[in-house]
């Protein structure tokens, strides 16, 4: 869980697409030059994008849109990764009836574990992303959080909200979801490595402190 936390990390600091595939495009000033004004306006929706993202573990069940779903995975993908490689794999479930599935053998494993309530898997979210990393290339995890950071912080710029999710992956890799994780289809070189919960939110959870201290410069 910490492994993957930290790569996304790595990713919101500075991912964001708010348009795929006009990024390549800068503004122009009368002169020719670039407009400074507007960069200036970028970089501020981009930062307060970042500072606003919160996890979110309650949803509102309504879908999210196809286009901007497709807009979202479409920033995913366009997230930096060694030599080209594109090395993840994504599953996107939206099938209520695969999600049930997956939400009732979370619990039941969950209850011969000894736990006394039943709990959400993906908090309730119509959408899940399913991530999985090359195990054959040493650096592919790096790759799958990144394509998470960018993922994330483009469904916060739309009004959506995220989670990301480790213990489901226990699950899904387990004997329990064997049989669940086999209908996901991913290649026999890659392994799933976390999820991400998608769509409306319906809770407004306050920010928690971060440790700059963690912080150090090596001048």
């Amino acid at each position: 869980m910490n492994k993957f936390l930290c790569l996304g990390a790595i990713a919101l600091s500075g991912m964001m697409c708010f348009s795929c595939g006009n990024s390549s495009k800068q503004p122009e000033g009368e002169a020719g030059g670039v407009n400074v004004q507007t960069v200036e306006s970028r970089s501020e929706a981009v930062v307060k994008t970042i500072m606003e993202r919160r996890s979110i573990r309650k949803y509102k069940p309504q879908q999210v849109e196809e286009s901007k779903l497709q807009e979202i995975l479409k920033c995913g993908i366009n997230a930096p990764n060694g030599m080209y490689k594109q090395s993840w794999q994504v599953r996107v479930v939206r099938n209520p009836d695969f999600l049930a599935k997956i939400d009732e053998g979370f619990n039941a494993q969950r209850q011969k574990n000894g736990a006394s309530t039943k709990a959400k898997a993906f908090y309730g979210a119509p959408c899940l992303i399913l991530i999985a990393y090359d195990a054959t290339y040493d650096l592919s995890q790096v790759d799958c959080g990144l394509l998470g950071g960018n993922i994330i912080t483009a469904a916060q710029s739309m009004g959506l909200g995220t989670c990301c999710l480790g213990q489901i992956t226990r699950f899904l890799t387990s004997e329990e979801g064997k049989e669940l994780f086999n209908q996901l289809d991913f290649p026999r070189t890659h392994q799933l490595l976390y999820a991400i919960s998608l769509g409306y939110p319906d809770e407004a959870p306050a920010a928690k402190p971060r440790d700059m201290g963690k912080i150090k410069f090596i001048d």
